[in-house]
């Protein structure tokens, strides 16, 4: 699995280790999840986005 570097600010990594700490995770699990779940939250954004624009451009026959 590919590996990155992410650097955060204190106060987000505190907030994190404290999550990881509560679930008995790893910290890498935590934010790895933290991660997956807004790239799910920002493609359905991006998707209602492109339908909203599909749907204004679309001609109206009723």
């Amino acid at each position: 699995m590919p590996c990155f570097t992410v650097a955060l600010d204190p106060s987000v990594e505190m907030f994190y280790r404290r999550i990881a700490a509560q679930a008995e995770l790893p910290l890498e699990s935590v934010l790895s999840d933290a991660l997956f779940k807004l790239a799910g939250e920002l493609s359905l954004e991006a998707i209602s986005r492109k339908a909203a624009r599909r749907e204004k451009k679309a001609p109206d026959f009723g």
